[in-house]
């Protein structure tokens, strides 16, 4: 439908009766009462590119974007990753062409959004839709990359172009690529048990209510603290309501249409047997993703065989690796978070830190963790006071504590004390890298803000503007 948001109205037909309602009801919900009636591309390879263009027809790719879900599921809804980790260097380099192409076409000034669906069987690629503005997408992209997308495309506007906008890595902005040796993962949050009688399932409607994002050195680490993220009471994709209680026909059933629980579920189909062949037919999900999935099952199973025991360092090593969480391991195991951390730290093993590369500024202090490199980052003598931040939007929790958030971190630095942020949502200005004088993107659970506390030692913790999330923390 024209002139709607998220896919409102819109839907997927199979027959003649389904067109006719979902046509009535797109038709209704435009302002205008048009719709658009197309190809079904249910299946191909959802991608996302990031471009901004200026006066002078200089154009660079701020991020690649691969939708891990495919077609049919919004990209709202969709998780998603950047870089892209299956698709070619040919394939992105033609959605870059393309999307140029398309930005010069219509003379855009600023930042621009453009999807593509990708037919893998036939390499056929076609145009979803462009959004010629900043959107949820440049967000993502701009927190992805430490690239800040509004601010230079206001200064596109101005008359200004990017040959004349320093960059400390090129010299001027026309020659910026997306650098990092980093995974970012976008995870969105859904609210569903707070609507009775709402029908978990994901499709051209956006449902989602929020979303997070983690970045890790792999993509399992980035995937597992993405997960942890949600705030939804679990800190690892395994044991999620029944699910483990199902035989593999039964959740193989269950995953017949997208839903908020797909990744869970497919969790415990790979434990309970299922082929990735067989999961990649239900899903469309790209064997690579769900083959990572898969070394992490193998792992858990693993891990189990020492339930009530001391995990061996080389194996607790291996689970912090790949993202296994202090909290999860304490649960399938049966013992004590405290015990688990206890542990860790006595065998040397802590979170290191590293950097994101900001376009605007050389030293821009924007760190994530991890326990696949060293140490990079440094702290300071100063005066220090940590916020945590309210973690992803959700029904009776949105932008308005991320507002006390922000105002908390500039009162801080008009008194001369050194602000640290700490959240993980990539549409708040908190997670904006100039909000603070130091941002930790990361998971809102103990171990991490724990972490975080151990490194720069605060002279204190300000838990009351973030909402439920830090108090919870804090209790």
């Amino acid at each position: 439908p024209a002139y709607t948001m998220g896919g409102t109205g819109g839907g997927i037909v199979y027959n003649l009766e389904e067109l006719r309602v979902i046509a009535s009801r797109g038709i209704s919900a435009s302002l205008i009462g048009q719709i658009l009636i197309e190809e079904s591309v249910i299946g191909w390879e959802e991608l996302e590119l990031e471009v901004v263009r200026d006066a002078k027809n200089n154009m660079i790719t701020v991020c690649f974007i691969e939708n891990v879900d495919a077609m049919g599921v919004h990209t709202g809804d969709s998780y998603c990753t950047a870089p892209m980790l299956t698709i070619s260097e040919n394939i992105q380099k033609r959605l870059q062409k393309y999307s140029y192409d398309i930005v010069e076409a219509i003379q855009v000034i600023g930042g621009t959004n453009v999807q593509f669906a990708h037919d893998p069987k036939t390499d056929r690629i076609v145009v979803i839709e462009i959004n010629p503005r900043t959107s949820r997408s440049s967000a993502l992209a701009s927190k992805a990359t430490g690239f800040p997308i509004a601010l230079i495309s206001s200064t596109l506007a101005s008359g200004i172009t990017m040959d004349e906008i320093p960059y400390w890595r090129d010299g001027s902005l026309e020659k910026y690529t997306p650098s990092g040796d980093y995974v970012v993962v976008k995870f969105s949050r859904w609210d569903f048990e707070k609507f009775p009688g709402a029908i978990d399932k994901l499709g051209t409607q956006m449902r989602a209510v929020g979303e997070v994002m983690s970045i890790g050195k792999n993509y399992k680490e980035a995937f597992q603290k993405a997960i942890r993220s949600l705030e939804k009471k679990r800190y690892g994709l395994g044991f999620v309501k029944d699910f483990n209680t199902k035989s593999q026909d039964e959740l193989m059933e269950l995953l017949s249409e997208p839903s908020s629980e797909r990744q869970f579920i497919m969790y415990e189909a790979l434990r309970k047997g299922a082929t990735i062949d067989a999961l990649h037919q239900k899903t469309f999900i790209k064997k690579w993703f769900i083959g990572q999935m898969k070394e992490l099952v193998e792992l858990e199973e693993k891990i189990l065989t020492y339930q009530g025991k001391e995990l061996p360092d080389a194996l607790l090593i291996q689970a912090k690796k790949d993202g296994f969480s202090d909290r999860y391991l304490a649960q399938i195991l049966g013992r004590k978070e405290e015990d688990i951390r206890k542990q860790r730290l006595g065998a040397g093993l802590a979170e290191a830190w590293d950097a994101v590369p900001v376009s605007g500024v050389e030293n821009a202090a924007y760190y994530y963790s991890t326990y696949n490199a060293q140490d990079k980052v440094g702290v300071s003598p100063n005066r220090k006071i940590m916020v945590l931040g309210g973690g992803p939007n959700r029904i009776g929790q949105g932008i308005e504590f991320d507002y006390c958030c922000v105002h908390a971190a500039f009162a801080l630095r008009d008194e001369g004390i050194e602000s640290i942020m700490v959240n993980c949502n990539p549409e708040t200005v908190s997670t904006d890298y100039d909000t603070s004088d130091k941002l930790y993107f990361e998971p809102l659970t103990v171990e991490d803000v724990l972490s975080i506390y151990e490194k720069e030692k605060p002279e204190g913790v300000i838990v009351q503007f973030g909402g439920q999330t830090p108090l919870n923390i804090a209790a």
